[in-house]
């Protein structure tokens, strides 16, 4: 039994490693040939109108999702949802490849895909929460799935013009996304009493959390550009090898958001863009490359942070498919802020003034949640227990998840559990629930109905997934 507990730990940590590089692939691919949307058709002063468009339309697309999803009740229709929306998507990608980027077509294709894009995150995001709320190793499977993304896009746009194996890449992104977002059964069930639910204030202060470092790598982005310019790096690529550095960066971030329950994270997450921010004060100019290599690293520790965070704090909400996609939907209304208020255009010093009140603000958050008590107070309070009394702890019971989720009726119930507790042949079950065998396969074809499975086996695997 042990055995089979690990291995299934094992396949959903690969699952979400594997969603999470897929969606963030095709994530990096589409945004990335929506900016050119409008270029050569718009005037040049609306150019940036598009962008601001594109992280709008994004955001409305996570949110449409989360809304949507907790008011179908049937899994076949859910399932629907996300395959339209996964094909939708990859339908509007494969137009904008092959079509050019200064035509009226490519601009309403970017719209309606980034759209679609946030829809098919929301579903993401959604099953990932699932599977950290399964106590899998989010850090490292979050690590190695944006590592895997940005290895992979950094090798393409050294050689753009390669479209067709783009192409090729991007279906089989949207296949493996399509294969583990149906075949996944994984579901978020609500606290049954009010207490696990996370305080309101908790939310509020995260929220801010996120939204002040987000500022700060604005802010920082606004920054390098001065610096750029008076360096005189005006042809300077940055999307050349600084970029790289967020490989190992959310490797090892990842790595810390997986000690302590994740307290790491954020203290790890601040002293990183403190430092940036001293360099920056300290050195300044003078050290160009050192701020881009020291910008990539805290956007990265912001990402592995905001990600991490709300996928966490998700399975305890009271809608957890809203507040899944939140660290995401942050990281678009943040753009949008900076490009609204004109950030780029301010000077050095106003810059480094803002930076420095999105810290403080960031300190001021991270102690009221207690992020600096790194202590674990569940072994502390933990008292001593007489060996004669000790009781081995009980995995939670799967049963009335399984339930809940697949609408199993009662007397099903008492089926399913013969089924997976039990080796008996479906007489020897009949004989013990006082049933007829007759009426024990109608119950059991009932289940692997609304179940979707088909096998015993794969009963069995459904109800320890959950």
């Amino acid at each position: 039994m042990n055995n089979a507990i690990l291995s299934v730990k094992r396949n959903k940590n690969i699952r979400m490693a594997v969603l999470f590089s897929a969606f963030m692939f095709v994530q990096f691919i589409i945004l990335r040939m929506g900016n050119q949307a409008g270029r050569g058709f718009l005037a040049e002063q609306h150019q940036e109108l598009v962008y601001l468009f594109i992280q709008i339309v994004v955001i409305c697309g996570f949110f449409s999702h989360a809304l949507i999803k907790p008011r179908l009740l049937s899994e076949k229709i859910k399932n629907g949802l996300t395959v339209s929306s996964l094909a939708l998507c990859m339908s509007g990608a494969l137009v904008m490849l092959f079509s050019p980027a200064d035509s009226l077509l490519y601009l309403v294709t970017t719209g309606l895909t980034v759209f679609f894009l946030g829809c098919t995150g929301g579903a993401v995001y959604y099953r990932l929460a699932a599977l950290t709320a399964k106590k899998t190793r989010a850090g490292l499977c979050i690590g190695i799935g944006y590592a895997a993304a940005v290895a992979l896009q950094f090798c393409l746009q050294l050689q753009w013009t390669v479209i067709p194996a783009l192409s090729v890449l991007l279906a089989a992104a949207f296949a493996v996304m399509g294969f583990l977002l149906i075949k996944s059964k994984e579901t978020i069930a609500l606290p049954e009493q009010r207490k696990d639910f996370v305080p309101r204030s908790i939310l509020f202060y995260t929220v801010v959390i996120t939204m002040a470092l987000l500022i700060f790598t604005t802010y920082y982005n606004s920054y390098i550009h001065h610096l750029q310019v008076a360096s005189g790096y005006t042809d300077y690529n940055v999307y050349t090898w600084p970029r790289l550095l967020m490989i190992p960066a959310i490797l090892l971030f990842g790595f810390l958001a997986d000690i302590k329950g994740g307290k790491l994270l954020p203290l790890s997450t601040l002293c990183v863009v403190v430092v940036a921010l001293l360099n920056t004060v300290l050195l300044g100019r003078e050290t160009y490359i050192l701020n881009m290599c020291l910008y990539y690293v805290a956007i990265t520790s912001v990402i592995a942070y905001y990600n991490l965070t709300f996928l966490r704090l998700a399975s305890r909400t009271k809608h957890p498919a809203v507040w899944a996609v939140m660290g995401r939907v942050l990281d678009s209304a943040a753009v949008i802020l900076g490009m609204t208020l004109k950030f780029s255009a301010l000077s050095q010093v106003a810059v480094l003034i803002i930076d420095i009140i999105a810290l403080v603000v960031v300190i001021v958050m991270m102690a009221l949640t207690g992020a600096f008590d790194l202590s674990m107070p569940e072994a502390a309070e933990e008292a001593p227990v007489p060996e004669t009394t000790y009781e081995p702890e009980l995995p939670p019971d799967p049963f009335p998840v399984i339930q809940d989720s697949y609408r199993i009726t009662p007397s099903e119930m008492k089926v399913l559990r013969e089924l997976v507790t039990t080796d008996d042949k479906q007489d020897v079950i009949a004989l013990r629930l006082n049933i007829s065998v007759s009426t024990l396969r109608h119950h059991v074809t009932s289940i692997y109905k609304k179940t979707g499975v088909q096998t015993r086996s794969a009963l069995c695997k459904l109800v320890i997934n959950n």
